[in-house]
């Protein structure tokens, strides 16, 4: 890690603007924003997870942290216990470090940091660690997609996959249902310079080692949305990026409030937006099929 990544990291403990909601608090006093991450790592759980992207998954499984808090607050979060309600458990860089070492000899393919944004300065210290001790895996950044340009560009050599999600193309549902209505332009913003950072998703037999893959969940009543996004992606990010869709879609949280979303897809509103992906030509990716996951797009 560079000295001018450890200083960026460092400082935003002291008045964090790491993410687009720039609190400016100072968690090293004890102070929260509206992530409710302190100065001290909090992780709800790590494990060799199988249920990922195929390339991200591969045969072993992807070594998967899951991060306690969250900079969004999604009405239909399926993991609102850990980023709405904090469970996890307070731990040191040293062990988060540790944990890492653990996934590569239990087999793991990657280490997916899972929703970590808003403990990047404790993280990127685990993972400097990790790499003295032996870590060679890759670093996949599973994240929202609602990031700042400057975060991920100081990430550059730190992470190596970005598994981002493109949620909203429209600012009114992006507030509605995940309270950040300047979601889609800071979404595409954070895309482009993922791309910038890491290029087009590259593989070797069959694991992803690089790159850049877009996760796109399909929302009932909102195919308007997956038709933007897709455009999108075509038109301005380009072709060749490789998209994951998915239909996993289920109303958890508080999403019952909201009769509109308060369903899964249709089986029509599923095949909507897999025949998108083919009338704007993205070929490269996966479409998760209600009963099966991870098929590829063509």
């Amino acid at each position: 890690m560079r000295g001018d990544q450890r200083d960026f990291f460092s400082s935003h403990l002291e008045a964090c603007r790491l993410c687009p909601r720039k609190c400016g608090v100072n968690r090293g006093a004890g102070d929260v924003g509206i992530c409710r991450a302190g100065a001290k790592l909090k992780i709800a759980s790590h494990c060799i997870h199988i249920g990922e992207e195929p390339p991200i998954s591969g045969t072993a499984g992807s070594g998967t942290i899951f991060f306690s808090h969250c900079t969004m607050a999604c009405v239909y979060c399926q993991n609102y216990p850990i980023s709405q309600l904090g469970h996890g458990n307070i731990v040191e860089a040293e062990d988060l470090a540790g944990m890492m070492l653990e996934l590569q000899t239990g087999g793991a393919h990657n280490i997916n940091l899972v929703t970590a944004t808003h403990f990047l300065p404790q993280i990127v210290v685990a993972i400097e660690m990790a790499r003295t001790k032996g870590l060679r895996l890759p670093i996949v950044y599973n994240d929202s997609g609602y990031e700042l340009p400057e975060t991920i560009r100081m990430l550059d050599g730190i992470v190596q996959i970005y598994l981002a999600d493109m949620r909203y193309a429209s600012p009114e549902y992006a507030a509605k249902y995940s309270g950040a209505g300047d979601y889609p332009e800071v979404n595409r913003l954070a895309i482009k310079q993922m791309l910038a950072s890491v290029g087009h998703l590259k593989c070797r037999d069959g694991l992803a080692q690089s790159g850049l893959i877009i996760r796109h969940l399909v929302l009932p009543s909102l195919l308007s949305e997956t038709h933007k996004i897709l455009q999108y992606i075509s038109e301005e990010v380009s072709r060749s990026t490789a998209v994951s869709l998915m239909s996993q879609y289920f109303p958890a949280n508080k999403a019952h409030l909201y009769p509109e979303i308060s369903r899964k897809i249709t089986k029509s509103e599923h095949q909507s937006a897999v025949d998108l992906l083919g009338r704007y030509g993205l070929k490269n990716g996966w479409v998760q099929d209600p009963d099966t996951f991870g098929r590829p797009v063509a």
